[in-house]
Formats: C-alpha cells, structure tokens, sequence
C-alpha cells in the first residue's frame, strides 16, 4: 500500500492531532494513476463542523477529468477522489444547531467561504472566494469520513437514504438550477434534453416531464431508447442512426424547441441551435466533447435566441431536488454499483460513456 499523506483541513478545522485511527480513502496520484491508500480517520469536528460517514459516491465527469489530469487544475497530488456524495453524521461540533448525529446528508460539491456577498444571498456557485471543488482541486468523498463545514452537509428529508440523497449535489443539483432557475421551463413547453442516458440527461428527462414539459430526448443507441422512454421522454432520438435536429423539426411541426438541455458540446451545438423555436432557450453546463464551437451569428440574433451557462447548483437546488425524490416526482437511475477497490473500472466506463444512469461508489 502506497504511503498516503495526511487528510488536507479546510482553513476552519480544528488543528488537533488525529486520533490515530485509520481508514480507507482513494488518492489521484499521477494523470491515470490511482491508490487505494490509508489515511488517517479526522480529528473531532471543529465547532461549525460535521463529520460525516460517507456512504455513497456518485462518478461524474469532474471525476474523469481529475482523473485523466486537466492543464487548469490548480492542484497537488496526491489527491483524494469523489466530488458528488451523500453519508450519515456521526460527530457535530458544539456551534451546530441544525445537524445531530444520525441525520442523512449531502455534501456540496465545492467548499465555498460562505462569507461573501454571493454566499450570504444564497448563490453558492458565485462564491467570490471560493477554495476549490471537492475532488478535483482539494481533498474529496472518497474516504470513509470527512469533516466539513456544517453549511455545506445539506439535510436530506426524512427516509431519504445516502444513495438517493449522493445524486443531489452535481446530478439533481445541477439540473434544479438549469431548467427552473436558468432556463425558467415552464409546464407546457418542450425541451430537448441531449445524452438522455447520463446522469443528468436522466435526471433532467424526469424532472423536465415532472414539471409538465414535452420531452424530447437523445441518446446514443437502441438500447438506451426504451430506457429513456420509462423515464418519461416523450420522443427519443437515436442521435447515431439520425441527424436529431431533422426529427426534431418534424416533431415540433417546424416550430422548434423551447427549451435545449445542453452539455455535449461542439457535437451537437450546431444542431442544438437549429432545434430552437424563434427566441428559444439554450441552456449548457457543460462540453464532454471539447471546448471550442463555431455558432451562426446570423441565426443568433434573427432567431433571438438566448444562451445561457450554468455552472454547479445552489444548496437550495439541491434541498429542493431531494424534496422531489423523497415525493416520488424522480429517482435516481443506478447504472452500476462498486466499490472503493473498483474506481478504476468505473472512471473507464464513463469515459466510454457506455452507461445508462449513474455510477455510484458504495463505501
């Protein structure tokens, strides 16, 4: 087993030394390389802290990248992995009030300061001084407990366990803070939702339907049609077999969509443009197919469309996303199940993208 340094603190921890107990975490060590290591176990929670048992982990694209090694992350490794998740508390430090042992949580994915402008109006994605995002820049939910700050452990509602609550921080998180807070998607509307089969397309295929929207979906092979379908997907597009912005003209009687869930990238933005009704709505938090797009200026403004990006959620996003599962208005889609020991096998499979759903890390 490889030497593992000790757990990074944010800047509020408490400095006691470790108790001396020791637990599993998984380090970043090299661009590909991964260590299933032992680290030490956290101190005692600092006053405005929670410690939390982590109970699942769910892989994101975040997690492939700070796997492969990006150019922009501003890092050192060894780092320890895992950036969306959800676990139990079992230590609250003495100026938490609204947190006790036991209670489900969901951590938010970056660590905000919580102090500036943004953060006190409840935008935590704008936080103005912001100290990275869990897994990618600093340590992440890959270990078996970790302290945070209790304003970042959001409190899942009664009877939600930690691996439906573990898909409320980047995947049902996200899509809250798209469609309702950016792209204000209103029943009655259609939306074409791309890559229908991920964690966020399958995320956004339910909650877009839940909100009384026509939904039309794309994914990327037969097989992921009939699944996109049980989701709620009104239409289903097999963007392999056919060219999705023909369809969805024909669909939508010429008229085009209201409303483009978009986080592809330069592989369907032409054709995302093209799908949108005369001043539509293109909202995008992400580009899994590379970073640079050409756009048709003419079609932009003579359409009037309006594009929108979005990044991360709010911890509201993420309370309200949870209030929806518990209700039944969505679930989680589980593609697969593993363990610490497997992370590897499960970074491969969402680079491939040969999923359908969410891979989830059990600890």
């Amino acid at each position: 087993m490889k030497p593992a340094r000790p757990i990074a603190r944010a800047a509020n921890a408490d400095p006691a030394p470790h108790t001396g107990a020791m637990m599993r975490a998984v380090h970043v060590t090299s661009e590909r390389g991964l260590a299933l290591v032992e680290v030490p176990r956290p101190p005692q929670p600092a006053a405005d802290e929670v410690q939390v048992k982590i109970g699942c982990v769910a892989l994101n694209h975040i997690d492939v990248w700070g796997w492969r090694g990006m150019a922009f992350a501003n890092r050192q490794l060894p780092i320890i992995a895992g950036a969306e998740a959800a676990g139990t508390v079992v230590k609250a430090g003495s100026a938490v009030s609204d947190l006790s042992e036991g209670d489900v949580v969901a951590m938010y994915g970056a660590h905000t300061c919580g102090t500036c402008r943004a953060c006190r109006e409840g935008r935590d994605n704008f936080c103005e001084v912001l100290a990275g995002m869990y897994g990618f820049h600093i340590d992440g939910f890959l270990r078996e407990y970790a302290n945070v700050p209790a304003r970042l452990a959001v409190k899942a509602p009664a009877g939600l366990t930690p691996l439906a609550a573990a898909m409320a921080p980047i995947t049902f998180g996200t899509v809250e803070h798209m469609l309702f807070d950016n792209a204000k998607l209103k029943a009655g509307e259609t939306v074409l939702v791309h890559a229908g089969g991920s964690g966020i397309g399958s995320a956004a295929i339910q909650l877009a339907k839940a909100a009384g929207a026509v939904v039309i979906a794309t994914v990327g092979s037969d097989a992921k049609v009939a699944k996109a379908k049980e989701l709620g997907a009104d239409h289903v597009i097999n963007y392999s077999s056919e060219r999705f912005e023909g369809r969805v003209r024909k669909i939508t009687q010429r008229r085009g969509v209201d409303v483009v869930f978009e986080h592809v990238g330069p592989k369907t933005w032409a054709g995302s443009l093209l799908s949108m009704s005369r001043g539509g709505r293109l909202v995008t938090c992400g580009s899994t197919t590379g970073i640079t797009a050409e756009i048709n200026l003419n079609l932009l403004y003579q359409q009037q469309l309006k594009l929108l990006g979005s990044f991360g959620c709010t911890r509201k996003n993420m309370s309200d996303a949870m209030a929806k599962i518990a209700d039944g208005a969505a679930h989680p889609v589980i593609d697969t199940r593993i363990g610490l020991d497997r992370l590897d096998e499960g970074l491969r499979r969402l680079e491939s993208r040969d999923v359908f759903g969410k891979i989830v890390v059990e600890l």
